[in-house]
C-alpha cells in the first residue's frame, strides 16, 4: 500500500513537473513614461487568434506575471489615463520566463486611443540554458528559401539525412528541439512540413490592424440648472451670506468635454468649483485659529469700471503623521453602468493609490452595490494593504444600481467601527445613475441629512460620461458634511488621493459659513461670483443647527465680488427714483469710515456642535490690478474663464486671450504643473471654438 502511494506522488510529482516545462511565462514591469512612476492595477490582457487567454492587474509597485500555454500573443496593457499599449506577436516558449517591460505614454484627449508596436525577440530569455538560435518573421520573410529544413540548416551545423530531413550535427536526432509559434516540439529531427507550419501561420504576413476608435457618444447626462448671480443694492442688501465649497468636480468635468472637443453645459459649469481647483499660496492661520481670513481689492479684468473683491480663506495645515485615525468605507458602484475602462477600472486604480497612502491604523472596509449592497472586505487595518488591493481587484461590474441600499450599509459599517476623535468616512465612487430603491433626489437628499447625524462624513467621486448624474452626486456632497470630485483620468485620482490627501480626507471644520456686509459708501452694488447652490439667509449665519460646508487640513477657499463702486454708472444695474417717504441716509459709522467691507466667518469644530466666530475688516485700498498677488491674478483668469464658458449676460468684454495675458503675469511656482494645464486647456478650448 505504502509502494502504491509513493508511486501515485512520483507519478503526481512528475505530471506537475512536466505540466510546469510545458507552461510559459510572462513577466514584467508596467510604468508611466514621463514620470517613472509605477502603474497600479494596471490591466495585461494576452489574446490569441482574438481570443483573451489571460488577464492580470499589475501589482502594488506595477509587476505582473501570468503563466499561459506557450504560443505567440497579443500583449494588450490597459492603465486609464495612458494610451492602451498593444504589442503584436509575442512569442512564449514552455518553460521559458519571457521578460516585457512596457512604458505607457500619457494620452489627455481620447481614452480608447491604441499604440501599437511589434513584439522583438530579446538578445536572452530567463530559464532558457540550451544553445540555439532564433528566427524571427522578419528574417524568414527575407530569406533566400521557403523550405523549412532549408532555413533550419541556416541556423545550425547540420547533417543531410537519406529521406530528406535533417539533424543537428553533435546531436541525436530526439535531442534537438524546435520551437514553432511558441511550442515546443521534441523527439524526431524533423520539423512538420511546410503545409503544417502554413497552418499555424508560420508564414502568414501580418496584417496592419487600425487604431481603436472610440464608441460614439451618447448623453443622458444630468446637471442642477441655476441662475447666476445678480447684481444687488448695498442699501437694500447689506449682507452677502453663504456657505463655503470646497469642492473640485465641476473644473475636471470641464476639462473633459474640452479634451473631447465639446462646449461643457452651462449647467456643469460652476465657476466657484473651477476657482477653487488650484492651489493657492495663502498665509497659514495665526494665534492657532484653525482657518485664515485674507482679502484683495482691484479693477475687474473684463470690466474696467468695476472693481474685484477676493475673500479667501485658508485653512491650517497637518502632517500626515499627526492626522487621526481613520476609519474609511469604500462604497463602490459596481452596477452594469460601470462597466466601461473609465468608471470602475479607474475606480479600483484611485483607491489603489489611496491605500498606498494609509497608514497602519488606518482602517478600510469595502461595501459594493448593484442589484442589491454587500460587505466584501471588512475593516481591515492600512498595514494589510495586499488584502485590501486584492478586495479591490476582485470587483466587476453588472446589475442595476441600488444606490439607496448600498449607502444604507456603508453608513451602518462605518457606525459600527467609529472611532472617537477619528476621521470617520463614507468614500462613494459612482456615476451617480441610482435606479433602484431610493434614487429620488429627494429621498436621497433626507437619507443623507439623517446619516450625517451619526458624526460620519461623506466624500463623493464622480467617474464616466454619457450618463452621469451631476445633479444628484453635488446634491448628496452638500448635505452629506463631505467634499465632491469628479475624476476623468488616473493623474486627477493622484491629485484628489495623493497630494490633497489630508484635505480630501480629514475635516479641519464643519459647517463653515462667510458673511460680508459691504460699506454702501463705497459699494453701490455687488456681485457674488459662483456659490449659486451655496447662498444662505443671513439669519442662518447665526444659526447652528443650519448645515454649511466642510473644510479640510489645508484646504484653500476663494470667492470672488463683482462690485460697482459708488458714483459709478453700470449698464447692469436700472436707476431707481428717490424715495418720496423716507430718507436713504448713510449711518455716521459708514461716513466715517474706510473700511470697504467687514467679513465675518462662523464654523465648528469636527466633533463640535457650537459655532465660533472670525472676523476680519478689508479697508477701502484697492491696487492695480497688475500688483495684485499671483492668488488674485491666477482666481481673476479662472474666474474670467468660467464666465466665458457660461456665456454670462456679466462678461463685458472678456476674451480668452486676456486669461492667458493674466496667466502670463504670474511668476510664482508652477505647483504639479496645474496652472500649465489649464493654459493647455483654454489653448485647447480656443482651438474648438474656431
Amino acid at each position: 500500500m505504502k509502494q502504491l502511494f509513493y508511486l501515485l506522488l512520483f507519478s503526481f510529482c512528475l505530471s506537475a513537473n512536466i505540466l510546469a516545462q510545458n507552461q510559459a511565462t510572462l513577466q514584467g514591469k508596467v510604468t508611466e513614461a514621463k514620470s517613472g512612476d509605477d502603474a497600479i492595477n494596471a490591466y495585461v490582457k494576452l489574446s490569441k487568434n482574438g481570443i483573451i487567454k489571460a488577464t492580470v492587474a499589475t501589482d502594488f509597485e506595477g509587476n505582473y506575471s501570468v503563466n499561459v500555454d506557450p504560443g505567440t500573443y497579443n500583449v494588450e496593457v490597459n492603465y486609464v489615463g495612458m494610451a492602451t499599449q498593444s504589442i503584436r506577436g509575442v512569442v512564449l516558449n514552455g518553460g521559458v520566463i519571457t521578460k516585457l517591460d512596457v512604458k505607457l505614454e500619457e494620452n489627455s484627449q481620447i481614452l480608447d486611443a491604441v499604440v501599437i508596436r511589434e513584439y522583438k525577440v530579446p538578445m536572452v530569455q530567463s530559464d532558457n540554458t540550451t544553445s540555439g538560435s532564433t528566427m524571427t518573421f522578419e528574417q524568414i520573410t527575407n530569406a533566400p528559401t521557403r523550405n523549412v529544413n532549408a532555413l533550419k540548416g541556416r541556423k545550425s551545423a547540420r547533417a543531410k539525412r537519406q529521406k530528406g530531413d535533417s539533424q543537428t550535427k553533435g546531436t541525436r536526432r530526439e535531442g534537438t528541439m524546435y520551437i514553432v509559434d511558441g511550442v515546443r516540439v521534441q523527439a524526431s529531427g524533423a520539423l512538420p512540413p511546410p503545409s503544417e507550419l502554413k497552418s499555424i501561420g508560420f508564414f502568414k504576413r501580418k496584417k496592419k490592424e487600425n487604431v481603436v476608435k472610440p464608441e460614439p457618444e451618447h448623453n443622458d447626462e444630468a446637471y442642477h440648472h441655476f441662475q447666476e448671480n445678480s447684481f444687488l443694492p448695498t442699501n437694500k442688501n447689506p449682507l452677502s451670506t453663504f456657505s463655503i465649497d470646497v469642492d473640485r468636480a465641476s473644473y475636471a468635468n470641464v476639462r473633459r468635454f474640452i479634451n473631447a472637443g465639446q462646449k461643457p453645459p452651462a449647467d456643469a459649469v460652476r465657476i466657484e468649483e473651477l476657482i477653487n481647483y488650484f492651489d493657492y499660496q495663502y498665509d497659514t492661520p495665526k494665534n492657532d485659529e484653525p482657518i485664515a481670513i485674507h482679502t484683495e481689492l482691484s479693477s475687474c479684468p473684463w470690466n474696467k469700471e468695476l472693481q474685484l473683491c477676493s475673500v479667501a480663506l485658508q485653512a491650517q495645515k497637518m502632517e500626515k503623521s499627526k492626522l487621526p485615525a481613520s476609519n474609511l468605507v469604500f462604497l463602490i458602484d459596481v452596477s452594469g453602468s460601470m462597466d466601461e475602462e473609465n468608471k470602475l477600472p479607474l475606480v479600483k486604480q484611485g483607491f489603489a493609490l489611496l491605500v498606498k497612502e494609509l497608514r497602519d491604523e488606518d482602517r478600510v472596509s469595502i461595501v459594493v452595490y448593484a442589484g442589491a449592497a454587500g460587505l466584501v472586505l471588512a475593516p481591515t487595518y492600512g498595514k494589510d494593504k495586499s488584502t485590501i488591493l486584492a478586495a479591490l481587484d476582485n470587483l466587476q461590474a453588472g446589475g442595476s444600481t441600488a444606490g439607496g441600499q448600498g449607502i444604507e450599509l456603508a453608513y451602518k459599517i462605518a457606525t459600527e467601527n467609529f472611532i472617537q476623535n477619528g476621521n470617520n468616512r463614507v468614500i462613494l465612487a459612482t456615476d451617480g445613475d441610482f435606479n433602484v430603491g431610493i434614487s429620488s433626489a429627494d429621498d436621497l437628499e433626507k437619507m443623507i441629512e439623517e446619516k450625517r447625524k451619526s458624526g460620519v462624513f461623506l466624500s463623493i467621486l464622480g467617474f464616466g460620461m454619457g450618463n452621469y448624474k451631476d445633479d444628484k452626486l453635488e446634491l448628496l456632497s452638500n448635505k452629506g458634511n463631505g467634499n465632491y470630485a469628479y475624476i476623468d483620468d488616473l493623474k486627477e485620482a493622484k491629485k484628489t488621493f495623493v497630494k490633497e490627501f489630508g484635505g480630501t480626507l480629514h475635516t479641519l471644520a464643519k459647517d463653515v459659513k462667510l458673511q460680508i456686509e459691504f460699506n454702501p459708501k463705497y459699494v453701490n452694488h455687488y456681485r457674488l461670483i459662483g456659490y449659486e447652490n451655496r447662498l444662505l439667509a443671513d439669519e442662518d449665519f447665526n444659526d447652528d443647527k443650519k448645515d454649511a460646508g466642510e473644510i479640510g487640513v489645508g484646504h484653500t477657499v476663494t470667492a470672488l465680488y463683482e462690485i460697482i463702486p459708488t458714483g459709478t454708472q453700470s449698464d447692469y444695474v436700472s436707476t431707481v427714483d428717490k424715495l418720496k417717504y423716507q430718507k436713504e441716509e448713510l449711518s455716521k459709522t459708514a461716513t466715517r469710515s474706510n473700511d470697504y467691507a467687514t467679513i465675518k466667518l462662523r464654523y465648528k469644530k469636527p466633533n463640535g456642535n457650537k459655532s465660533q466666530l472670525i472676523e476680519k475688516v478689508l479697508e477701502q485700498s484697492p491696487a492695480l490690478f497688475e500688483k495684485t498677488s499671483d492668488n488674485f491674478k491666477l482666481a481673476a483668469a479662472v474666474a474670467e474663464f468660467g464666465i466665458l464658458l457660461r456665456d454670462s449676460k456679466y462678461k463685458g468684454k472678456a476674451n480668452f486671450d486676456d486669461v492667458n495675458i493674466i496667466l502670463g503675469q504670474i511668476t510664482s511656482q508652477d505647483k504639479d504643473n496645474l496652472r500649465q494645464d489649464f493654459i493647455d486647456l483654454v489653448k485647447k478650448n480656443n482651438d474648438n471654438l474656431k
